[in-house]
């Protein structure tokens, strides 16, 4: 029988001996990713980057979907064992055409590692009328999740990771209106309901993925200095949220609880190598280990537990299929 964690029953730390102040490195000691292959989103660029070198220097082949190939190209040079290919989040006709591409290498798919994300946009949409933090921070890695499940059990122990973020708590998933058509446009209700529904569907497709020995995780990589997350966002909001003074400049307390980019990666790195995850998957991960539950915000640990609801779980499931077009039958 499948495990779970519905309502969060396996939301507690299980003693890792890691914390926020351990590196990618730190947590990838003496493992051995030889023969292994990996596909990393946003791999070329921040937490991204350095999940790329740590797996890469541990054996393992790592795959970079890129958008803009030169800007990879100039990233990872001087990399072994990292190979780069086209795709676009915003297209899902790209995410397919790099999807077909990897399985008809016949190789098998041993970690996939949902890296890339945007936040901080304003408003806009896909083709199909999507918003774009939706688009590329949930239904980008559901689609590709469902279009390389063949590679991912062909690996016969495969590992799905997803990064989200503590920003989940800004948000619940707005069923009623995910699109914001109806009403006005908040960037971080956007990116809030988008990493919401990441650990919604982290967890249900741990359940399902199971019989096909595939375990699943979503990420919290901690807040992070150096990184191009931020790019677009007015100054205004960071002053609003009390990064920054009015001549923008960072409030030292806020600067010195910045993790590294090595730090960063960490948890990622751990959810994906760590034998300690062997008989646990579908959980919400922080500073190198399983995270508490929490409902506040302002505690800056913990996952929500609205966003381990099994019923909101298998109704996204269901609308995100009606949302993509894709029938994702594990």
């Amino acid at each position: 029988m499948e495990k779970n964690n519905y309502q969060g029953i396996q939301q507690q730390p299980i003693g890792s001996g890691f914390n926020a102040k351990s590196t990618a490195d730190d947590v990838i000691q003496n493992i051995d990713l030889t023969g292994k292959i990996a596909i990393v989103t946003g791999g070329n660029t921040g937490i991204g980057l350095e999940t790329t070198k740590v797996l890469a220097a541990a054996g393992a082949t790592v795959i970079i979907p890129a958008r803009d190939i030169e800007k990879a190209k100039k990233n990872l040079e001087g990399i072994r064992n990292v190979e780069i290919v086209a795709m676009d989040l915003m297209s899902p006709t790209s995410i397919d055409a790099f999807a077909e591409n990897f399985i008809a290498s016949g190789r098998p798919l041993h970690l996939l590692i949902n890296n890339a994300g945007i936040m901080w946009v304003p408003l806009r949409r896909d083709a199909r009328g999507i918003e774009s933090q939706l688009a590329t921070n949930y239904l980008a890695l559901f689609q590709l999740s469902a279009r390389l499940w063949p590679s991912l059990k062909k690996a016969n122990g495969a590992r799905v990771i997803n990064v989200s973020s503590h920003g989940h708590h800004f948000a619940p998933f707005n069923f009623d209106d995910p699109h914001f058509l109806h009403s006005a446009y908040e960037t971080l209700q956007g990116y809030g309901q988008s990493k919401t529904a990441v650990n919604l569907f982290s967890m249900e497709l741990d359940v399902r993925g199971q019989s096909s020995h595939i375990r699943s995780y979503a990420v919290h990589p901690g807040s992070i200095g150096g990184t191009e997350l931020g790019r677009e966002a007015p100054l205004e909001l960071f002053q609003k949220m009390g990064f920054v003074d009015v001549n923008g400049n960072m409030f030292p307390e806020v600067a010195a609880s910045l993790k590294t980019i090595p730090q960063g990666a960490a948890t990622t790195v751990w959810c994906a190598t760590s034998p300690l995850l062997e008989h646990i998957g579908g959980v919400y991960c922080e500073d190198g280990d399983i995270a508490v539950l929490s409902s506040d915000i302002a505690d800056q640990k913990g996952v929500n537990p609205y966003s381990l609801d099994e019923t909101n779980a298998k109704k996204l499931w269901k609308l995100t299929e009606e949302m993509t077009g894709i029938r994702f039958n594990p």
